[in-house]
């Protein structure tokens, strides 16, 4: 995203929701414990204490995805961002997904302290919606995938050639949705929300 885009109210909104992504994204993958505690240090985020990756390729992982979606989420091409806890055979567990609002038509300048102290109660509620959540299992793994309303091209963004579509399998049947929080205010609306698979899913 080049300056000019960023000092538009859908470039700022894109800039702080994509900072909140990444420390969000590394909270759920903490609160999961699918790393040892030790692999997480301690950091203030929005005046909250935060988990940060202490380990370069995790911390990376998470930087670099969340900060590929940028300039895709500034132009409302993002739909959904997914924390995704699945088998070895790529059956998903558990999905943690935000949706994601960017008012195009939105003209007026973005109050960043309102819009970031909605975005704190996101935060505040995770560690709360543990109890919701599934135990994983010794053998699982995790991605993070975005899901696009219309997919960039390739050939005219170098930015798109990081994203892959991915190989993890979708429930045949409606998942069980759980509402963890949720926010409407202009720029930029987002919910939270966890997902099962349905109970008269089939095994694969």
């Amino acid at each position: 995203m080049d300056r000019k885009d960023n000092q538009t109210p859908q470039g700022e909104s894109a800039r702080i929701l994509v900072e909140f992504l990444e420390v969000a994204i590394t909270s759920i993958v903490f609160l999961k414990g699918i790393y040892p505690s030790g692999a997480f240090e301690r950091r203030r985020y929005m005046n909250l204490v935060v988990h940060k990756a202490r380990h370069p390729e995790l911390n990376e992982y998470i930087h670099s995805a969340v900060n590929g979606l940028l300039p895709f989420i500034q132009k409302g091409m993002v739909e959904r961002v997914a924390v995704i806890f699945f088998k070895d055979d790529k059956v998903p567990i558990e999905r943690f997904v935000f949706k994601l609002n960017v008012n195009q038509s939105y003209g007026a300048k973005v109050e960043q302290a309102a819009l970031e102290f909605s975005l704190r109660s996101f935060l505040i509620k995770l560690p709360v919606s543990e109890p919701m959540t599934k135990v994983l299992p010794c053998k699982c793994r995790w991605e993070i995938t975005a899901y696009f309303r219309s997919l960039p091209q390739t050939s005219t963004s170098q930015d798109s050639e990081m994203w892959i579509p991915t190989d993890t399998k979708q429930w045949q049947q409606l998942p069980v949705i759980m509402p963890i929080r949720s926010m409407s205010s202009e720029p930029l609306g987002l919910q939270l929300y966890l997902e099962h698979a349905s109970l008269s899913e089939p095994n694969p």
